[in-house]
């Protein structure tokens, strides 16, 4: 014991001397094992606070952390620094603490300490915070002697008296003590929710908040003066974890720092770098031996695991843990998934009857009958020569899987599904807010972002120095127009760019196509128009993959200097120019092949041009809604597994590795520092920080539109969504609780502005899939031969009916192929896909009748099938209502019984007041009765006797 005497650690104000440093001692020839020896037999003070989650005494909850970076000396570490705020409100008294980079060595006492202006203001802004937080009613604790070196953390805590003062004005809605029973259904509904319960077992999550509910505690914002109503009996669990941040980081939010003129919230102060993280702390470990059960760990198990794909979601532990805000992501997420699975089935019957009647397509096996040597006009100058209609055998047989009547009736059902869709979250989401007691929720208006506060403080100051007018003064559309015209020429320009992308792949195909004309075999000749689509939406897919990250970053900037002035302004117009730009990006290649492909092409002999040497590609014989397939499957399953997945595992997992080899690098040599383990605010700190929830939902959104958008040609799309959602539940769930800090609980009613953008796709679907049945595949051409051209009633014929002549000797001078002899005989008429007069006709060449025709019925088409498409999604629509009806009784009841309780309440006040005055009169009567004259004489007396128990 000798040794621990000599080197004990006493305040530097008893002994009137500097601390001596660590490493100082090391190197005088202190035994480590010893050290080591005797702190194992003394008792450890981080178990008492849980590694972090309490204060040092072990009774105080740590509710919020504030990190902000220090600089040590270079000599050594600090003295460890410890600051406790106390409960009387006294503000941090720094000069009884060695200050940070003040605990220097001895040999460099006499040296001049170097003054860095920067760190003391910003040291100086943060006792002045911190002092003002303890004002507030806060509970601060200082901890520098960290993991981290150069990194202090400031513990926050809410006593009772502040969470009961501040969840009275945030309204908060809390449980009373009143219980009522949760209507359940009778009778023949009744049976079939116990089946349905029963054979749903196997996949509900083992959690206690997801057990059906047959009673509920009636809710009601939070009052001091009537607390009597609410179940106190437990202080400590009244108010959860995901409350009491919430509560702290509004006190956090509105809590000022004055310095220099500049009123200060903490989002200022983040900006400014004064603290460089604010967050709250995860509940505990969620795996490792000895860990104490937690919600996380419990998340873990039940929610963020691969291996418990095929079970419901805990939506009330997430919103329990997280807050509203995510809870309604995830159940929102959960409906669109689950929603997927009838539409999945639904169009894999539909491909599999594509599959069954391919050898039924009359069309398709004209196409592929050689004996009739339908010679077709070449796909390119010069270099193409004349080829085989039966060459294009398999795509013609391709297109059928996608191209047949059962997908008009997939993209009617699509349409209804989208609706149905809608309605049914609607409904989901009420019983959401009725369960998270969110009735009458309103949003109030957020207090103002620091840029936006900084823009008017500049402003002040310039008014102040030019006119000397105080006036409180906001940012003007005049202030923001350079903002505004910032943002228009830079969206056109995006749009623009990703044009121009656009055109450069179709320049690509074109030339691709030409060269590997040249230089194929003969066998090979019938792959190049494959080839060169699937090369083609390969560059596609990996523009749209970078752009996507760029367009991103753009988007926030743009946002960034219209210097919105509430965060939900800022993510509004954050949304809207993302999804803008990534909407573009992302379907402007499918909608050149659907809409564009083909339409421009010209005609042989008199063909388009692109800089007077590059031919407008044409559709293959059997229509682009094959090559449209081939485009959306590729970029939509590219996109869900390199950027959705891969993106979302690998970037998470680099960045997590990279921070571990920084601290690595920066750990110190100490044997003692390296063995302690870490508190949960240094663990916690090492995560990535929330960036919100715009990212997930975006990439939801534009999945959403490749399922219902083109579904016409691609009725696999539900499918490859459900499968990839099934995933990436998990994976974001696994972020959320593994990766990432504690976001602050936010509470929501609803999922915002992406309901409306989910309509308008909804809407814009059913446009779309009626102009890519009409224009893109070959339905209303074969109904137009069918029932005005067929001369049996069927389908026979319908191949050269679509098909124009052309003559060869009117091809333009230097056009025509050079080896008209490749087929081995010499071609004289060539065919070409399109509705024009014969070479032989007085106006040759010219748009024929059956074009018109044909037009008529595409256009009739369109109107009549959007019109009864809208029609049927508004009558779903109208027919189920928004609220379920045992949910509107049951808000009902709540409020029946809320004025109940007042009630009763009430008359308990009256019988209280009844009862004094019963007992007044009675006490009078008795004094009446004991001294009559008494009080005839001393009439006095006889009033104070009855004006005792008044007074009490």
């Amino acid at each position: 014991m000798r040794v621990n005497k000599k080197y004990s650690c006493l305040p530097a104000e008893e002994k009137g001397i500097h601390i001596i440093n660590i490493r100082a001692i090391e190197d005088i020839g202190y035994d480590q094992h010893e050290s080591t020896l005797l702190n194992s037999l003394s008792k450890n003070p981080d178990a008492d606070c849980k590694y972090g989650l309490y204060f040092r005494d072990g009774k105080r909850k740590v509710d919020y952390i504030l990190v902000y970076h220090y600089k040590k000396s270079s000599a050594g570490r600090t003295l460890t620094r410890r600051v406790h705020h106390n409960d009387s409100g006294a503000r941090s008294t720094k000069q009884d603490q060695p200050l940070p980079g003040k605990g220097v060595q001895l040999e460099m006492r006499e040296s001049e300490p170097h003054v860095d202006y920067h760190e003391d203001d910003k040291r100086f802004r943060r006792e002045e915070y911190e002092g003002n937080l303890v004002e507030a009613g806060l509970e601060l604790e200082h901890d520098e002697d960290t993991k981290i070196h150069g990194v202090g953390f400031v513990k926050i805590h809410a006593p009772w008296n502040v969470l009961c003062r501040e969840a009275e004005f945030l309204k908060l809605k809390m449980p009373t003590k009143k219980m009522y029973q949760i209507n359940q259904t009778h009778g023949l509904l009744k049976k079939i929710n116990s089946v349905i319960q029963k054979i749903t077992e196997p996949i509900q999550p083992k959690v206690a908040e997801h057990k059906p509910q047959t009673v509920k505690r009636l809710s009601y914002p939070f009052s001091r003066e009537k607390q009597h109503l609410f179940d106190l009996s437990d202080r400590d669990s009244f108010f959860d974890s995901k409350t009491r941040s919430t509560i702290v980081y509004e006190i956090l939010k509105r809590t000022t720092c004055t310095k220099a003129k500049y009123s200060m919230g903490i989002t200022s102060l983040l900006a400014n770098g004064v603290y460089s993280a604010a967050y709250p702390l995860h509940d505990g470990d969620y795996e490792g031996e000895n860990v104490e059960p937690n919600d996380r760990k419990l998340l873990c198990e039940e929610w963020a695991s691969y291996g418990v794909f095929y079970k419901y979601q805990p939506i009330d532990l997430v919103r329990k843990y997280f807050g509203e805000k995510i809870g309604l992501y995830f159940a929102w997420l959960g409906v669109y998934t689950q929603m997927l699975i009838p539409a999945s089935i639904v169009g894999i019957i539909v491909f599999l009857y594509g599959c069954a009647t391919v050898d039924e397509n009359i069309p398709s096996m004209e196409m592929c009958d050689q004996r009739n040597n339908i010679t077709m006009c070449p796909l390119c100058d010069r270099t193409c020569s004349y080829w085989k209609m039966s060459s294009a055998c398999a795509t013609a047989r391709a297109s059928h899987l996608f191209d047949n009547p059962a997908t008009v009736f997939f993209s009617v059902f699509m349409a209804l599904w989208a609706a149905t869709f809608m309605e049914h979250w609607k409904r989901k989401q009420m019983r959401l807010n009725y369960r998270w007691d969110l009735t009458g929720f309103e949003e109030e208006e957020d207090h103002p972002r620091a840029e936006y506060e900084a823009k008017v403080l500049e402003k002040s100051l310039r008014k102040e120095h030019k006119h000397k007018e105080t006036d409180k003064e906001k940012l003007t559309w005049k202030d923001r127009f350079p903002a505004y015209l910032t943002n228009f020429v830079g969206i056109i320009f995006m749009v623009g760019l990703t044009f121009a992308i656009v055109f450069g792949v179709i320049i690509y195909r074109i030339s691709t196509a030409a060269a590997l004309a040249i230089s194929s075999t003969p066998s090979g000749r019938s792959s190049v128009r494959v080839t060169v689509t699937a090369t083609a939406v390969i560059i596609n897919l990996v523009v749209i993959i970078i752009l996507d990250e760029v367009y991103g970053c753009i988007a926030r900037w743009l946002t960034q200097i219209e210097v919105p002035k509430t965060d939900k302004n800022f993510e509004e117009r954050l949304i809207f120019k993302a999804f803008l730009l990534k909407f573009v990006n992302a379907y402007t290649p499918i909608f050149y092949v659907a809409f564009f492909k083909g339409r421009f092409v010209g005609r042989p002999g008199d063909y388009v041009y692109i800089f007077h040497s590059f031919r407008m590609e044409e559709c293959a014989p059997g229509g682009c809604l094959m090559e449209l397939c081939i485009q959306l499957s590729i970029i939509m399953l590219g996109k869900q597994l390199i950027q959705n997945n891969l993106f979302e595992i690998g970037i998470p997992k680099m960045k997590k590795f990279i921070r571990y080899m920084k601290l690595k690098r920066r750990r110190s040599l100490d044997h003692e520092e390296h063995m302690k383990k870490k508190q949960r605010y240094e663990v916690d700190y090492n995560l990535e920080p929330f960036a919100g929830l715009t990212p997930e939902y975006m990439e939801m959104i534009i999945q959403f539109g490749f399922v219902t958008l083109f579904v016409a040609s691609f009725p696999l799309a539900p499918l490859f969504a459900l499968l990839n959602n099934i995933i990436e539940i998990r994976l974001d769930a696994k972020k959320f609780v593994t990766e990432l800090r504690r976001p602050v609980a936010v509470r929501a009613k609803d999922i915002g502005i992406w309901y409306n953008i989910l309509r308008g796709i909804g809407k814009l679907a059913v446009i779309i899939n009626a102009f890519v049945i009409s224009f893109t595949s070959d339905f209303i051409p074969r109904l137009v031969y069918l029932y005005m051209y067929s001369e049996n009633g069927t389908m026979h014929g319908f191949v050269n009916h679509t098909l124009s002549s052309f003559n060869v000797s009117d091809f333009q001078a230097g056009t025509a192929p050079n080896d008209p002899m490749d087929l081995g005989y010499e071609v004289q008429i060539c065919r070409y896909k399109d509705y024009r007069e014969p070479p032989w006709s007085e106006n040759k060449y010219d748009i024929s009748k059956d074009f018109w025709a044909v037009l008529a019925a595409r256009l009739a088409f369109v109107i009549v099938f959007q019109n009864l498409v809208m029609f049927m999604s508004d009558f779903v629509d109208w027919i189920i209502p928004d609220i379920p009806k045992d949910i509107s009784q049951q808000i009902h009841k709540e409020k029946v019984l809320m004025v109940e309780v007042f009630m009763r309440e009430e008359q308990g006040k009256l019988q209280m007041l009844e009862t004094w005055k019963d007992k007044d009169k009675k006490k009078g009567e008795n004094c009446n009765n004991h001294s009559p004259r008494l009080s005839r004489s001393h009439s006095g007396s006889l009033s104070s006797c009855h004006s005792y128990p008044l007074d009490v």
